[in-house]
């Protein structure tokens, strides 16, 4: 079982920006080198891909970007202005499917890290053709390797905030991927498992669904959230608390959700292998392929 809508390799598609107010083809995007969001990760941003032609859980992501952009205090566009920007851009894409990134940046102005400095914001929609992980990673699982690399304390870069300022989740990525793991397992100041450096983790032992709460320091996806309500739909118990490396790598199955990949089967936690897919696994992807083919359910 896979996720739905896998897009053919072959098809080339097109990139299209929108950008200070119009559409433009992805060679010719330019912003400022003077703009805060490529100085110093001022921005905020969202990442979907669509269904049936349609951004997937488009409402919940545009309410995390306007909750990102209140707690930096950066302005942010009217709802009505972001969705015209991001219809516009994906009709002048014309993809079968696409993946779809929402950036709000502070805006150009004067070096310095004193917001005042900022002019106005800018916000940008990058549309792409979508490109899917292949069948064989659903159908033979991921590996994950847990990492040096910490996540941020919520008294530092809040994780609950989805800002431009990532250098902590790259070198945890970098740091998996010199061990050949597909996904980085960042744990918080306090030594639990928080959240890979693009997704959320699941750990499942005797059919109950254990997924790091919140508090614990973290990004909340949205395709976390709605994994969990089709859980429960499911009839499985799911428990938001705290998650050791230990209790993770010893879990009977695990699996990393994310709004591109959905969810994705995992194999090995560090050297501890997992059945792939697992039974509770198995009927979550086929319970999330199901949710992505019907447009009523995605468009919410």
């Amino acid at each position: 079982m896979t996720n739905a809508h896998t897009t053919d390799p072959n098809h080339k598609g097109a990139t299209k920006v929108f950008i200070d107010g119009s559409v433009c083809d992805g060679e010719r995007a330019k912003i400022s080198v003077f703009d805060r969001g490529f100085l110093y990760g001022d921005s905020v941003y969202e990442v979907m891909r669509t269904a049936n032609g349609s951004p997937v859980d488009l409402e919940r992501h545009l309410d995390r970007l306007s909750a990102s952009a209140a707690s930096l205090w950066l302005p942010s566009p009217s709802a009505t202005a972001i969705h015209s920007a991001i219809d516009s851009t994906l009709r002048a894409a014309g993809n079968s499917e696409s993946y779809i990134r929402v950036i709000l940046t502070r805006g150009a102005g004067e070096i310095g890290l004193d917001v005042s400095l900022a002019g106005d914001a800018q916000l940008l929609v990058i549309v792409k053709p979508l490109v899917l992980p292949p069948p064989s990673l659903y159908r033979e699982g991921a590996a994950l390797q847990i990492v040096g690399v910490r996540r941020t304390s919520r008294e530092a870069i809040d994780p609950a905030v989805k800002s431009g300022n990532y250098l902590n989740n790259i070198l945890a990525l970098a740091e998996a991927r010199r061990h050949g793991a597909h996904e980085a397992v960042m744990l918080s100041p306090d030594g639990l498992v928080a959240e890979g450096s693009t997704s959320n983790i699941f750990a499942v032992k005797n059919k109950t669904i254990t997924t790091p709460a919140v508090a614990v320091g973290l990004l909340a996806g949205i395709t976390r959230a709605r994994v969990i309500e089709l859980a429960a739909e499911c009839g499985f118990e799911v428990c938001c608390a705290t998650l050791s490396p230990a209790e993770l790598r010893h879990a009977d199955e695990v699996f990393i959700t994310s709004s591109i990949r959905g969810l994705l089967p995992i194999r090995a936690v560090d050297e501890y292998t997992k059945e792939v897919p697992g039974p509770v696994t198995e009927r979550l992807l086929a319970a999330y392929s199901a949710f992505l083919t019907c447009p009523a359910q995605t468009s919410q």
